[in-house]
């Protein structure tokens, strides 16, 4: 599969059912072994409920884009600027939020096409750096941002519904 293959477009109130199903998919299917079932399903039900995107994607700072292969949606990428990053950031940063890829379309560059996209949008808005949070025992994650030049800059505790981890923040210098 090529990369001319994927359409990427943006995602737009039409497509909230879409990025419910890739975000509780993907996020079951990278944590499924490491968080009980009870608390993984709570946050699906709280992180990726239609209400939530919808006023995610209401934030004028926040985009999301929407990747299909032959009309099936097979990822979605979802950047934030300014006052919209998960964590205190310079103003001039982009947040990589979520690459989500499903499993189905792992190694179909589905992934490569929406960071490529991502570090697009960050060159576009002048970025200077672009940084993303990461489960360490992802290391197909962790492998495929070291191919982009992401590095280890620190790190953040993520919540999921009574069970906490430890993440690491990487992040990649634009420049210009």
């Amino acid at each position: 599969m090529e990369l001319a293959d994927i359409d990427i477009l943006p995602a737009g109130p039409g497509d909230v059912p879409a990025l419910v199903e890739v975000g509780r998919q993907t996020f079951h299917e990278t944590f499924r072994d490491t968080v009980s079932e009870e608390n993984l399903l709570q946050y699906l039900d709280e992180s990726f409920h239609p209400d939530r995107i919808r006023k995610e994607m209401s934030h004028p700072e926040s985009h999301f884009y929407l990747a299909r292969i032959n009309g099936k949606v097979a990822g979605y990428l979802k950047v934030n600027t300014g006052k919209a990053q998960t964590e205190p950031q310079d103003k001039t940063a982009l947040e990589v939020e979520r690459v989500y890829v499903k499993k189905e379309w792992h190694g179909k560059s589905v992934g490569q096409a929406l960071m490529d996209l991502a570090l697009e949008i960050a060159r576009d808005k002048k970025a200077t750096y672009v940084w993303l949070g990461v489960w360490p025992k992802n290391f197909r994650a962790v492998r495929f941002y070291r191919k982009y030049g992401f590095e280890v800059f620190d790190t953040h505790t993520f919540h999921t519904a009574g069970e906490y981890q430890t993440d690491y923040l990487m992040k990649l210098q634009m420049n210009g």
